[in-house]
């Protein structure tokens, strides 16, 4: 089968498209035929070699895939050969890069109907980020506030969404060529980063989703309200490997860690959490039927072929993408 293996850590360039062995399912895997995969910061993070986690290259990336089930494990019970599925799979057993991908069957769902597979994959690692955020941590409900930073990227377009479902009046942050594409999506409060701060104009919020990291730390704080959450689903990994190097690092991070939690809930009462996605299959069902009901509708920059993977690592690497970067296998 084609696959995209990351040959060494470096530039989009230690990215080649290569012939390898199909992988032969699990008892409890899937086999599927991915069509369409997408590109998410995480990928280019990790080919950099700015990240804690060092992989055994050569490695195939991605973590979104949509495509259909080819064979499946002995032990597999809720799918069948034929099936239309989506998935994000764990992030040490990737691989979405690729023509075939083995997955355990608890980490899929059926692909929403109404979606085609370039915009199925789009949506699952966005879509369980945004949802663990405002729902399983957050507990986001209606006439609460949530600030989402961010509005116009992956996660933020998916969580600005959701949040307008679950009642919530949504303030966001973006430039001003993202203002009114925000708006589309349910923003109610838009903040211009570039000519504001949003802890200026912004207080007693119920929730924050943060993917701006250690640097907003201080405002998240001044904004949120006596007892509020935060969300934060973004550390500057790269920046602390580069100082302290991959081992130092670790360190250096567990103490981030630490004053996210601690010093929030001392300070003013706050819950704070670093959400990391998880793999779950029971709550891609669920966003399923939000997206064939019209609720959460997938946003896509660009689609590009499988063998211009080094262009969409460019692209995603200016951080300047609306909404998701697809991967099309040409199916």
């Amino acid at each position: 089968m084609r696959a995209i293996q990351m040959h060494a850590y470096g530039g989009p360039e230690v990215l080649g498209l290569d012939e390898v062995p199909t992988p032969k399912p699990g008892g409890h895997d899937l086999l599927v035929q991915v069509h369409a995969a997408a590109v998410n910061p995480v990928d280019w993070k990790i080919r950099s070699g700015l990240h804690v986690v060092r992989y055994r290259l050569p490695w195939i990336l991605g973590l979104d895939a949509s495509g259909v089930v080819e064979a499946v494990g002995p032990e597999v019970t809720r799918f069948a050969v034929g099936d239309e599925v989506w998935s994000s799979p764990v992030h040490n057993r990737p691989g979405t890069y690729a023509d075939y991908l083995c997955i355990n069957e608890q980490q899929v769902a059926l692909k929403p109907t109404n979606l085609s597979h370039e915009e199925a994959a789009s949506l699952p690692l966005v879509g369980l980020t945004a949802y663990q955020s405002l729902v399983d941590m957050g507990d986001l409900g209606p006439g609460q506030r949530v600030l989402i930073h961010a509005g116009a990227g992956g996660v933020g377009s998916v969580a600005i969404q959701l949040a307008k479902h679950l009642g919530a009046e949504v303030i966001t942050t973006c430039s001003s060529r993202n203002a009114e594409f925000v708006r589309d999506l349910g923003a109610d409060q838009v903040i211009d980063y570039q000519k504001e701060r949003f802890d200026e104009v912004v207080e007693d919020v119920d929730l924050v989703l943060d993917s701006l990291g250690e640097p907003a730390f201080a405002a998240n704080l001044r904004v949120l309200r006596r007892g509020g959450r935060l969300a934060n689903i973004t550390l500057d990994v790269g920046r602390h490997v580069a100082r302290y190097g991959r081992s130092l690092s670790f360190v250096s991070l567990v103490g981030v860690l630490a004053k996210l939690h601690l010093w929030p809930l001392m300070r003013k009462g706050v819950q704070a959490r670093h959400v990391v996605k998880r793999s779950n299959g029971e709550q891609l069902g669920t966003i399923a039927k939000l997206c064939e009901r019209g609720v959460i509708k997938p946003i896509i920059d660009r689609v590009l072929p499988l063998a211009e993977v080094q262009e969409a690592h460019r692209y995603s690497a200016t951080q300047r993408a609306r909404g998701k970067i697809v991967l099309t296998l040409g199916r």
